[in-house]
């Protein structure tokens, strides 16, 4: 039994070190960011998570003890890389102006970039679209 566990464990390892070569290769051979984006995030994940598939297999068939941090590491590896996957591919449309005209409007009108706020997102027009009432703005010719 323990000759099966091994080898269950290095056949994880094996296909974890092959989707990180691959990754790592995308990484550095596919011509430009938006393409070189998805080699890290995806292949490298899973290499990972078969890396963290057979360090728990093995420490808790064959040594009995269960480490949580194969657990921690994996959910902090599967919360992290989506983020930073979602925030290179901003910061290259928004550095991109050629792009940027390409792409379709955004819903909001905001634009593609985080940095951009909303055309109307001042505290009194947010304030009366949820009260329904009407933007109360004095008269300028009047005088007090």
């Amino acid at each position: 039994m323990t000759a099966f566990i091994e080898l269950v464990s290095a056949a994880f390892i094996v296909i974890g070190a092959t989707f990180l070569f691959v990754g790592s290769f995308g990484l550095a051979k596919l011509p430009d960011t938006m393409r070189r984006l998805h080699a890290p995030t995806k292949a490298t994940t899973l290499g990972i998570g078969a890396l963290l598939i057979a360090s728990m297999l093995y420490f808790i068939l064959l040594r009995q003890t269960f480490g949580i941090h194969e657990a921690l590491i994996t959910l902090f590896l599967f919360l992290t890389a989506p983020v930073t996957a979602n925030m290179i591919a901003k910061a290259h449309i928004f550095r991109n102006i050629s792009l940027q005209r390409d792409l379709p409007p955004a819903a909001n009108g905001s634009g593609w970039a985080t940095l951009v706020s909303p055309p109307d997102s001042s505290d009194e027009r947010l304030h009366s679209r949820l009260s329904g009432k009407p933007i109360s703005s004095p008269n300028p010719q009047q005088t007090p």
